[in-house]
């Protein structure tokens, strides 16, 4: 029998009061906030120490193992109290920072032990830019009600550590972490290979990070003044804005299919040649989408209350050519698993806008949805093919976020 394991949005609730009935004396349940749509932010807590850790799931819509993982560590807190005490703390779990988005992407949800890649695909949404809760408004201005709650959070508890819980669709795991913490790379890399998972030598994210190979990035000193990221994400974010603090943000990225190849450290003949190929597949594939799109994506075209799959698929048509440019302006890295990782990136982005696409014009444009979901077919078809796709089971994706936070409090906490 097929089972899916990331618990929906509407589950996240329930499950907690379980949890909470389990373990009274240890753990409780409170709303810290409301998402724009008026669905409430749930905090789990287990612990009475001095200091608080956080836990942060469902920062975006396509992710929801994050959710899996903090019910899983608060399950095993309540049946084994004694992992809490050595480390003098309170642990909090944000169970979906946002439940809005989390709702729209309501069916993203792979079974196993046969998930199929195209058939999630028909159910994706990740948020434009803008509505991502993680992120805080460039120039400073009013931020969304759950980026608004989170930092009040993080001010309220000034957390030794927090965790942000992700989970990326197919590549490899890695970790960013906004300081360097010793032994903790070594964890995660040990972790990683424990459950199997392949580690993302060189990740995408973080251009301006320093990079300690394999698939730890750390953030420089200083770093926030004249960054790459013309966003302005992690200088005006929700990683960075709690380290006035004292607080050690770290990101920790599971994948739901594992890609071997971004592990591979073996030399690329010609880096320029294989850059510049990266480069068309993304710009070709979106050429593809623009043509088939044209104007549809208009305001009269798609319903309101679908406009934000429209905005979604709109920025990242938009962003793709800047993409190609940062990538061109890169030091190549001259492996074989730098060129893996920007080459399912490359594949990624179009796949993101054809699926998000797709649904945007459901009831209004079936001649052209036809189109577009014979591309995420195909498309994911070949993803599967050139990159040896391997399901990762839930259990190895929430175990890879259980230990890294596990291990990396027992070290930051051990630092004081």
């Amino acid at each position: 029998m097929r089972t899916s394991l990331y618990p929906a949005v509407d589950e996240l609730e329930r499950r907690a009061r379980a949890l909470v009935g389990v373990a009274p004396g240890l753990l409780r349940l409170g709303r810290v906030g409301e998402s724009r749509a008026g669905r409430p932010l749930w905090l789990l807590s287990a612990g009475h120490g001095d200091r608080h850790i956080l836990g942060v799931a469902g920062a975006h819509a396509n992710e929801p193992v994050g959710g899996a993982s903090a019910l899983r560590l608060a399950a095993l807190f309540a049946r084994r109290p004694g992992l809490l005490e050595p480390l003098g703390c309170t642990w909090h779990f944000l169970l979906c920072l946002d439940p809005d988005g989390a709702h729209l992407a309501h069916g993203w949800q792979p079974e196993e032990p046969e998930p199929s890649l195209t058939e999630c695909h028909r159910h994706f949404y990740r948020p434009a830019f803008a509505r991502q809760p993680e992120s805080l408004p460039v120039p400073p201005g009013r931020p969304l009600p759950e980026s608004a709650a989170l930092v009040r959070l993080l001010d309220e508890l000034r957390p030794v550590a927090q965790f942000t819980l992700h989970g990326i669709e197919f590549g490899g795991a890695f970790v960013m972490m906004t300081r360097e913490v010793p032994g903790a790379a070594d964890v995660f890399r040990q972790t990683a290979a424990h459950l199997r998972v392949p580690v993302d030598r060189h990740p995408v994210d973080g251009p301006d990070w320093r990079l300690d190979p394999p698939g730890v990035l750390v953030l420089p000193d200083g770093h926030g003044e004249g960054e790459r990221d013309p966003s302005g994400y992690v200088a005006a974010s929700t990683w960075f804005h709690p380290r006035r603090h004292g607080t050690l943000t770290t990101l920790i990225e599971a994948p739901a299919w594992a890609v071997p190849s971004v592990s591979d450290a073996r030399p690329v003949a010609d880096p320029d040649r294989a850059a510049a190929r990266l480069g068309e597949v993304l710009l070709g594939r979106s050429e593809e989408l623009a043509g088939v799109l044209g104007t549809r994506l208009d305001d009269l075209a798609v319903p309101e209350e679908l406009a934000p799959l429209r905005d979604a698929a709109r920025e990242l048509l938009d962003v793709a050519p800047s993409i190609v440019e940062s990538w061109a302006a890169e030091e190549p890295g001259g492996f074989q698993g730098h060129f893996a990782t920007r080459g399912i990136s490359a594949r990624r982005i179009p796949l993101r806008v054809a699926a998000m696409a797709s649904r945007a014009l459901a009831r209004t444009d079936p001649r052209t949805v036809e189109i577009l979901d014979d591309l995420v077919r195909e498309w994911s078809q070949e993803l599967e093919k050139t990159y040896d796709l391997r399901w990762v089971p839930v259990a190895a994706q929430t175990g890879l976020h259980l230990r890294t936070m596990l291990s990396t409090a027992r070290l930051v906490c051990g630092e004081g």
